[in-house]
Order: C-alpha cells, then structure tokens, then sequence
C-alpha cells in the first residue's frame, strides 16, 4: 500500500464517520492497514478529586501522547494527536511488510495477543486495557521487566527481556483468563463494575464493616487471607510481586498491587517471601481501612 492511498484511507474513515470519537476512528483506520494502534498508561499524578493522566498511542512507527482528567480523555488527545500526523506528514506512516500470500503481515508479533485483547475491548464496549510497568529488574545489559494489564476488575502480570514481550505475556494471560472464565474458546465473560476506593467510604458489607472494627495490629494474622476475603467481596483483583533484590538488612521484599480505581501499591518485607506478601498485605489493609473510615 502506497503512502498516498493509506493516507487516503485516514481522510476517508474520519470523513465518513464524523461523530465517531477519535479513538474508534484511528482503530477502524490501524485496522485497514492491518496495524492496530496501541495504548499505553505512561503515568497517573494529582490528587483523587483532581487527576492527571498520560497516555501514549503507537501506530506503526508513528507515537503519540495525549494528558486529560481521565484516562479517557488522554487516550482520545492521543489519538487526536495521531490522526493529525496521518493527516499532515504521510511519510511518517508504517510501512507494512507483504507475506508470501501477499496478504499484509502484521509489523510486529506484539499485535498478536495485545492487539487482540484491544479489539476485544472496543467490539464488547470495555474500557481499552492498561498497561503498567510495575518492575523493572537487573543490570542494564540483561533487565526483566514486569507490566501489568488490566481489563476492567481483570488484572494479570508478565514478565520478559523487554517490555513489548512482558506486555504481550500480561495480554496473552488476560485472554486465557477470559476464556476460562467463560467456560469455553467463545468468550462470554461479562466484566463486574469498577471497584472505586471511594465508595468504600459508604460500603456496609460484612468484610469491610468488619475491618472498621478489626485493629491490624495482632501478631500473627493471616493478612493475606483477609485481603483475599476483601477481594473476592468487593469485586476486585490482586497481584503480589516478589522483588528479587534483597533490603539493606537482608529481608525479602514484594509489592502488592489491587486493580481498584486509582489503582492501589503497596510494598511489604519479611524475614521470608511469604511474610513480605503478608507485610504487603497488611499496608494495603491499613489503606483501605483509612479509605473506608473517612468521613
């Protein structure tokens, strides 16, 4: 496909579709050219009551940014951002490699599963995937990363040599999830709603009426079998990441990590990595219970 005939397919999907946002606009356009673009989180800052959040979108070679109050919002600057550059710079745009088929490949194997999963997102209505790099591990010559992909209360962690590989692994477990879930290769699930940290101000349910009353600060609790009981409650995932890289005093350490909105991090120690997970999950008790107190 030549420069000028896809920088025409741009112009005439955005024609043709004028109250259609940008978003599905750019991926009716990634998906003519067999180049689906891709979204990433880059990093969420402000306050609760006033957010700021930052997306990028990639589309072949071409890479854009976009910041809003929601993630929404940025996603949509981005992709505004990247339909301009179609627009107005056609030499910027990817350049597809033919099979022997002659049919178009795809430029890179990260479309496979995480292109996937977006399409799945935008077919059914969910909010697009996020993903977030949660580790980033060892020396510079030979690091592991970890990103996290989250799909509406769905949470799963890859890891890999690069974090294109880590976010196809977090891609490809989301979807063997959904399908399990489903019961079958036809996906059927139907996503839970959003557990947002501020509702649980008013939450009268039994786990979390009980952790308003229960003091966190008994020898001996099984804090991890309480943040689960909350979990499973309230509709929300839960991640423990073991950090390979010992503390100063020599104790293991591990980040926990709850797809609630805003996402909540936590970071525990211990002596073991099973007593970290439980330190991890103690800190994140003590948060929610603070959460679910306020007035």
């Amino acid at each position: 496909m030549d420069t000028l005939a896809t920088n025409n397919i741009a112009g005439q999907t955005q024609m043709a579709c004028p109250e259609k946002t940008p978003i599905q606009i750019l991926h009716e356009y990634g998906t003519k050219i067999d180049c689906l673009p891709i979204y990433d989180m880059e990093k969420a800052e402000g306050t609760p009551h006033q957010p700021n959040f930052v997306f990028t979108v990639a589309i072949g070679e071409i890479t854009c940014r976009g910041q809003g109050f929601s993630k929404k919002a940025a996603k949509h600057q981005a992709a505004e951002a990247a339909l301009k550059i179609l627009e107005m710079d056609p030499g910027a745009l990817p350049v597809l490699q033919r099979t022997e088929s002659n049919g178009l490949s795809e430029p890179s194997d990260q479309q496979n599963s995480v292109g996937v999963l977006q399409e799945l997102a935008l077919q059914r209505s969910w909010h697009l995937p996020d993903y977030v790099v949660v580790m980033e591990t060892g020396p510079c010559h030979n690091k592991e990363f970890s990103v996290t992909c989250r799909l509406e209360n769905l949470m799963e962690t890859g890891t890999g040599s690069s974090k294109k590989t880590a976010k196809k692994v977090a891609a490809e477990k989301i979807l063997e999830k959904l399908q399990s879930l489903s019961g079958s290769a036809e996906i059927t699930w139907t996503p839970k709603p959003i557990v947002y940290l501020e509702s649980l101000r008013h939450s009268t349910s039994e786990t979390i009426s009980q952790l308003r009353r229960t003091p966190l600060s008994i020898p001996n609790t099984d804090y991890v079998q309480m943040m689960h009981d909350i979990s499973q409650e309230q509709g929300f995932e839960i991640i423990y990441h073991n950090i390979d890289e010992l503390t100063v005093n020599g104790q293991y350490q591990c980040l926990v990590q709850l797809s609630t909105v805003p996402v909540t991090v936590c970071h525990g120690t211990g002596m073991t990595i099973g007593n970290a997970q439980n330190d991890a999950a103690h800190s994140a008790l003590q948060y929610i219970k603070i959460m679910a107190t306020m007035k």
